[in-house]
């Protein structure tokens, strides 16, 4: 009687089942039954971008961190992002996040190396792999834009000469190693500075570098130039005059958006659709994420949520899945040149539980699986230097605390199926 139910249910859903292009899988049109609802995304490309960026990944597996199937099994979490829909993996470089002795800075120690192994992993199992090159040896945002050392006291001519050779044997040595790579984004958050100087007629030779160093490689490659903060007035509208004014050549606006500081979905879709409109280049956004719950997992006090952050979702799996969605919905309905979305750090979970606070910090400092180490002092003294430790954003994976995968990684899936809730089944009397 059960089959029988859900069988009509699925008919009345109006579900059907075809293969797709994809030999190794078929595709669902129509809702398929989840634990969570999801609306499918109306509007997406055919190539439409649905990432994640797992830079942390490497520390967190030498830190012994083990992930699961949605049958419960141990598996390689790149099987599993690829099974729930993602198509590209996102990977942060710095250029040596290294101290003089070889201590790792922490986020995931991601220098050229660390890339290759994390892209090779992507490629092997069919995403594509977007070079997010940061032009620091840690962490840059608008509020930190470090030169790398070995770039310190060089002027603005001799730093474009070192930021073209950096970034054309960076990819040319990740290509070569086997890396399918679709994308590179030249700076990360350059709102303000880049690589240590600050100003547009200081970033405008920069970019222009960086675009030249991967043009000379691979004119294939999009390249993408990435800022944040679109809830301030003409932030976005500014920056893309100055790039067209400073002869950039780049194929992609990228954005930050976190649901809790960058203001409205409506507004996201506005900004995003004025730049393309203009400048008639792709908008993504390269960055988003949102909370499952408010726990902490690992001792190390999380970001979100606060007192001075809007969440205009639950906190839970199923508002964390409504937030993904209404991102992906906001970049599709930019229209044609609505490219797709990334997750940021959708893996990186607790090394350990919260309770056990000592040892994590031995593998926080042993293989760089916290945001930042203590020897990261050495180049940030006042901000890793002070506040370093484990993950804070352990509570907006798309992993529960001990390496299960929740309800919302098949976002990437869902936006494309739509999914209807379990409840909606009847069962046996």
């Amino acid at each position: 009687m059960k089959k029988f139910l859900i069988v009509l249910y699925m008919m009345l859903a109006g579900i059907v089942f075809i293969g797709c292009t994809d030999e190794n899988k078929t595709k669902e049109l129509g809702p398929v039954i989840s634990e969570i609802f999801v609306e499918s995304v109306i509007g997406m490309r055919d190539d439409f971008i649905r990432g994640v960026d797992i830079g942390s990944i490497i520390a967190q597996e030498k830190s012994g961190v083990v992930y699961y199937n949605f049958d419960g099994e141990p598996q390689d979490i790149f099987q599993t992002l690829f099974d729930a829909g993602v198509n590209l993996v996102r990977i942060r470089i710095w250029n040596d996040p290294f101290d003089e002795f070889g201590n790792g800075f922490g986020g995931g120690n991601n220098d050229v190396a660390t890339a290759i192994e994390i892209g090779q992993r992507a490629t092997n199992h069919g995403m594509g792999v977007q070079l997010n090159f940061h032009y620091s040896d840690f962490w840059a945002d608008p509020g930190k834009q470090q030169s790398p050392r070995a770039w310190e006291g060089l002027d603005l001519t001799q730093r474009a000469e070192a930021l073209y050779d950096f970034t054309y044997e960076s990819v040319r040595q990740i290509i070569e190693a086997g890396v399918d790579v679709w994308q590179v984004q030249i700076g990360n958050e350059t709102n303000n500075s880049m690589a240590g100087v600050i100003g547009w007629d200081q970033k405008i030779p920069l970019f222009r570098a960086g675009s030249e160093a991967v043009r000379s490689i691979d004119s294939e490659i999009q390249i993408v130039i990435h800022f944040t903060n679109p809830e301030n007035p003409n932030n976005f509208m500014t920056a893309a005059r100055r790039l067209q004014s400073g002869g950039v050549d780049y194929d992609i606006f990228g954005a930050s958006y976190y649901p809790f500081w960058h203001g409205t979905l409506e507004n996201l879709t506005t900004v995003l659709s004025d730049v393309a409109n203009e400048f008639d280049v792709d908008v993504m956004v390269v960055e988003t994420s949102y909370v499952y719950t408010a726990e902490d997992g690992d001792g190390h006090p999380n970001i979100v949520p606060n007192d001075t952050q809007v969440l205009n979702y639950p906190i839970s799996v199923q508002g964390q899945a409504s937030a993904i969605r209404d991102v992906f919905q906001a970049v599709a309905d930019v229209g044609e040149r609505g490219l797709g979305v990334i997750y940021w750090e959708p893996a990186w979970i607790p090394v350990g539980p919260a309770y056990d606070l000592e040892n994590n910090r031995l593998l926080w400092e042993r293989y760089g699986s916290g945001w930042a180490s203590s020897f990261a002092a050495v180049y940030d003294p006042n901000d890793a230097g002070y506040w370093y430790g484990g993950s804070a954003w352990d509570n907006q994976a798309l992993f529960d605390f001990t390496g299960r995968p929740l309800a919302s990684l098949n976002i990437f899936n869902y936006i494309q199926t739509g999914a209807i809730l379990e409840a909606g089944v009847a069962e046996d009397e």
